[in-house]
């Protein structure tokens, strides 16, 4: 059995890591050097930086910041954020990035999922999609969350394992910042047709919410979580003691 993974996200915008709710209300938090060398040393088994303006401000991703974190850090590192080009993965993988996430750019070119895995490898690329509700239909949302793709995740999300993504991120926008637990209705009904690894994001509040992500949605292969780790209201190492002790497999 494969171990299930916990990992911190960063969100950072105008070179602070940043945090807010429903992807509105953004506050700054930390440095993300600083973070990252925290979760470095906390077990937490990969981290993910996220851009979360250069999408809707049309700019390539802040490259100086992303090389200091990825310089201080020996965990995987998942990078996103304005990824619109096969020049863009080169860049970020260049800095540092094991993995690259795209979003917006393959809403806007769906071919560069399939053009950056043949060029770099599956492993090496990673779908994230930010999904709300609209008129009880799982939709896509673009450009950080801003805009009505129309498009239905479910489809979105298997054609995005069919060109070629080696890893899926579902972002649920309703649970955002929210604090009461991962979407796992979502969760469920966009992972039902798909082999490659998710990792769920979007609602973690509690120790208790991993839990239940990882025994109501067994497809989810990691949890990811900004907030609560950010302000040390749940500790990495201690939550996975507490899943161990309740039958989950993790990395020590």
């Amino acid at each position: 059995m494969l171990a299930k993974r916990i990992i911190p996200c960063l969100d950072v915008r105008d070179g602070m890591v940043v945090k807010g709710k429903n992807f509105t209300g953004i506050r700054e938090v930390e440095s993300p050097v600083a973070l990252a060398q925290r979760y470095n040393l906390s077990g937490a088994d990969e981290l993910v930086f996220y851009d979360i303006t250069a999408s809707a401000e049309g700019r390539a991703l802040f490259a100086d910041t992303l090389k200091e974190v990825a310089s201080c850090i020996f965990i995987p590192l998942t990078v996103g954020g304005g990824i619109n080009t096969l020049d863009d993965f080169d860049r970020v993988l260049k800095c540092g990035a094991d993995k690259v996430s795209v979003n917006t750019g393959a809403i806007r070119d769906p071919s560069l999922v399939g053009r950056a895995a043949k060029r770099y490898g599956d492993q090496c690329v990673v779908l994230s999609m930010d999904v709300k509700r609209v008129d009880g239909i799982f939709r896509v949302f673009s450009h950080g969350g801003r805009i009505d793709t129309g498009i239905c995740a479910e489809e979105w999300a298997y054609r995005g394992q069919e060109e070629g993504a080696g890893e899926l991120v579902l972002n649920s926008i309703d649970t955002d910042g929210v604090k009461g637990g991962f979407d796992c209705e979502m969760l469920q009904k966009v992972c039902a047709r798909l082999t490659i690894p998710v990792i769920a994001s979007g609602g973690a509040g509690r120790m208790e919410d991993f839990l239940t992500l990882f025994n109501e949605v067994p497809q989810a292969d990691a949890g990811l979580a900004a907030s609560i780790f950010h302000f040390g209201e749940v500790d990495i190492g201690g939550l996975k003691e507490y899943l161990l002790s309740n039958g989950v497999h993790v990395r020590r």
